[in-house]
């Protein structure tokens, strides 16, 4: 049987420092996972709230792409006239529209996780509101404050000739207005009207878009067309001018 020497200098550690010494590695340990477990968090968070962006420039367009001055993208919305179905419309032509242009998602997604926050779980959509439950609470994202800031806006206005004079009464009847825009089922549909006495026009129920609005003069079948860009909650008012000097 072998027998320890202690030799002189030499200190052992007693029961009370060993627990010491264990409670302390435990509470480090502690704070360690706590601090990794919070950064795993904040990164699943930034990630959600990142997706959830991307998800909303897909439906409703990313307001900082412009050319000229135009706003240039309004997503899903602005070129079917609806809201999508579901989130993977986004990405797929739901029906055969004709005047679907996706892919709408291009970056800033995990394709194999589409539809999926962070934490795994499903995104709930519900056309103006987008949530995600995955953290345990709900982090919501809203589209829009309500639907017919998107579907449901005016476009307003006023038809001269190159004097500045309205069609009156007399030609009023020969001046129409058409307004062509996505109809929600991936076509497009055209409004017309005539122009009230003093050239006034108006068409409601327009979605966010980029659209084409003609003013056809029938007697000299003059046609002058404008692309208007509508946007979310509010009305397009216009003075259509011909070039010419009509009536």
């Amino acid at each position: 049987m072998q027998s320890v020497t202690r030799h002189k200098g030499e200190k052992a550690f007693t029961l009370i420092e060993l627990v010491i010494v264990i409670v302390i590695t435990g509470i480090i340990a502690t704070i360690a996972t706590r601090k990794m477990s919070s950064t795993l968090e904040t990164a699943h968070m930034e990630r959600t709230l990142r997706e959830m962006d991307h998800f909303t420039w897909a439906i409703v367009g990313n307001p900082d792409l412009q050319s000229d001055g135009a706003r240039t993208d309004f997503g899903y919305i602005g070129d079917v006239g609806s809201f999508p179905p579901n989130l993977n419309a986004l990405r797929f032509n739901p029906g055969g529209f004709a005047t679907w242009k996706g892919p709408y998602i291009k970056e800033g997604l995990d394709v194999s996780s589409y539809g999926k926050d962070a934490w795994g779980s499903n995104y709930i959509y519900n056309d103006t509101l987008l949530r995600s439950v995955g953290s345990g609470s709900d982090i919501d994202r809203l589209i829009a404050a309500n639907s017919d800031m998107l579907l449901r806006n005016r476009v307003i206005g006023f038809v001269l000739d190159a004097n500045n004079e309205s069609p009156g009464g007399v030609y009023r009847d020969s001046v129409i207005v058409a307004l062509t825009y996505p109809d929600g089922t991936g076509g497009t549909t055209t409004v017309s009207v005539n122009p009230g006495l003093k050239g006034n026009f108006a068409f409601t129920n327009i979605p966010i878009g980029n659209h084409a609005l003609q003013v056809i003069y029938i007697p000299q079948t003059d046609t002058v067309t404008w692309d208007i860009s509508v946007r979310p909650a509010g009305d397009v008012k216009l003075a259509l001018t011909f070039p010419a000097d009509l009536w």
